[in-house]
């Protein structure tokens, strides 16, 4: 399989995890960026921020078209996480891509069990201020850090922390993921990365396509199900890339 076909099968499968969990799109890009189109970690992880930019904005118009969006939450929850995540960018270029990889590789983990998880978070909550800052910040440092949009934290984060309902959690991470993917990657301008665009650019459209469609699949097939599905390949994955970073 030639490597733009590869690119174009992978970014359809991250967008439409994104579109359908908010969450789960940028930590199965940067592994297929490395593994199966050559990309770098640093590159990977820069390349994933842009594409967690687009394909989350993408995502977030179908769940504002649908009015599953808290604004004010979101926009507190983010403002949060604005310094750390450029503060985490700029340091991130000078870490050794071995350690990006081993970092990354248990952060999957995490994810993929957060996912397999079928307990659901309380739908109310005392709102802290103090807590919202604080889970706001350390969002926006992953995110910096290793290239991630931090969906899979921010979701169940903004229903304990912030009150927002589940059925609004989604969407409203989404607004979350796209303003601190931004910020770090305005955190990595200055560094020296090549991006390949001609495997970047089709990664992309189909994953803004992806996106789109995750929202209308997230509406079909039930949440469980999807969870369980990408907790599964986020499992296999960080397996995958610990194995690589130790041998």
């Amino acid at each position: 399989m030639t490597p733009l076909i590869l690119a174009l099968i992978a970014g359809a499968v991250a967008g439409v995890s994104l579109g359908a969990l908010g969450a789960g799109g940028s930590i199965l890009t940067v592994p297929a960026l490395i593994y199966l189109l050559g990309f770098t970690p640093a590159a990977a992880t820069t390349a994933s921020l842009v594409v967690v930019i687009v394909t989350s904005v993408t995502a977030l118009v179908a769940h504002a078209r649908a009015g599953t969006v808290r604004w004010r939450a979101g926009l507190l929850f983010a403002a949060a996480g604005v310094l750390p995540a450029a503060a985490a960018g700029a340091l991130s270029a000078r870490v050794p891509e071995a350690v990006l990889t081993v970092l990354f590789a248990a952060l999957a983990a995490l994810a993929g069990l957060h996912m397999l998880r079928r307990r659901t978070p309380p739908e109310n909550g005392t709102v802290s201020g103090t807590r919202a800052a604080g889970a706001g910040a350390g969002l926006g440092a992953v995110t910096g850090f290793l290239g991630v949009g931090g969906g899979f934290l921010a979701v169940p984060a903004l229903v304990t922390v912030l009150a927002v309902p589940m059925s609004a959690a989604v969407g409203t991470s989404l607004l979350v993921v796209s303003a601190n993917a931004l910020v770090a990657l305005s955190g990595r301008a200055h560094s020296a990365v090549h991006l390949d665009l001609g495997l970047l650019l089709p990664f992309l459209a189909t994953a803004a396509l992806g996106a789109w469609d995750g929202r209308r699949l997230a509406t079909k097939v039930s949440a469980a199900t999807l969870r369980c599905v990408f907790g599964a390949v986020l499992l296999a994955v960080a397996v995958a890339m610990g194995a690589t970073a130790v041998l």
